[in-house]
């Protein structure tokens, strides 16, 4: 690696698309590499350190432990991964906490002219991979002979997905960080496929070779089943209801995988072919 390497740290550099973020710098080798994380004993930290990477602690909760983390960096550029706002395309009707936090973080953004002229906004969308997730993934009906999956939207709701998140931000990353020309203070969306509920069990079946349906319940009965996940999975899936093609949208342009030439990504049908 170049000693004279620019420096890109990631927070949360054992986590899907940290991990992912850190691969694309490793792969390009333009980068000396910190990561952040609150157990640098982990195994994940130490295969980390293992490639070369610079691991340091620390936790979200504790603001000086982030000072120390980003000692000696600078900010040319800052990706930070984030979603739309929710509340503003849905007229109010929606309410999502995950959603809230990281809207709050993009409002201090675009406050400060000069951190938003070094902010690129990522979109990552759903997870092909939470599939194997228990109140995602297909359950098997004895009394029917079907695996069912069970949803608080109807079979018609559009799902953006990123496909397989380890693969793809990096992809991602990696055409970001080549164009900063393109990227820098603007939202890029990552994500390889649209595709509907009812399209993607029936997809989820044909590979598999299971029978399956698909069953519309009410969002307090999904709760019920999981717990604090149901709910906000549900508030989620529930947004992309009533918004539909909207649900991605902001009052800008939005980079796409088009707009930045991005060709390879893993998709639902090849995540669902690689299940066992």
């Amino acid at each position: 690696m170049n000693t004279e390497s620019k420096l890109i740290t990631v927070i949360g550099a054992t986590g899907i698309q940290g991990g992912s973020v850190i691969a694309a710098a490793l792969k390009s080798g333009d980068w000396r590499i910190r990561g952040v994380t609150r157990n640098v004993n982990s195994d994940a930290s130490k295969a980390l350190t293992s490639k070369g990477v610079e691991m340091v602690t620390a936790d979200w909760n504790d603001e000086s432990t982030l000072v120390k983390a980003f000692e000696t960096s600078s900010l040319k550029h800052f990706v930070w991964s984030t979603v739309p706002d929710h509340v503003k395309i849905s007229g109010g009707k929606h309410s999502i906490p995950h959603f809230e936090g990281k809207h709050k973080v993009d409002e201090f953004i675009r406050q400060d002219k000069d951190l938003l002229s070094k902010t690129i906004f990522l979109w990552v969308g759903y997870y092909g991979t939470d599939i194997v997730l228990p109140m995602i993934v297909p359950n098997l009906l004895k009394t029917c002979g079907k695996y069912v999956q069970l949803f608080p939207v109807s079979d018609d709701t559009p799902i953006t997905t990123v496909g397989d998140p380890k693969v793809n931000t990096d992809i991602y990353a990696l055409a970001i960080f080549s164009q900063p020309q393109l990227t820098i203070g603007r939202i890029v969306l990552a994500q390889s496929e649209t595709r509907k509920t009812r399209e993607i069990i029936n997809m989820w079946s044909q590979i598999s070779g299971k029978p399956a349906d698909y069953v519309q319940v009410p969002l307090n009965h999904y709760d019920n089943l999981w717990p604090k996940w149901g709910r906000e999975i549900g508030l989620t899936l529930q947004f992309w209801e009533t918004a539909r093609e909207r649900s991605w949208t902001a009052d800008e342009p939005v980079l796409t995988k088009e707009d930045l030439n991005i060709s390879g990504l893993i998709g639902m049908k090849e995540i669902f072919s690689s299940l066992e």
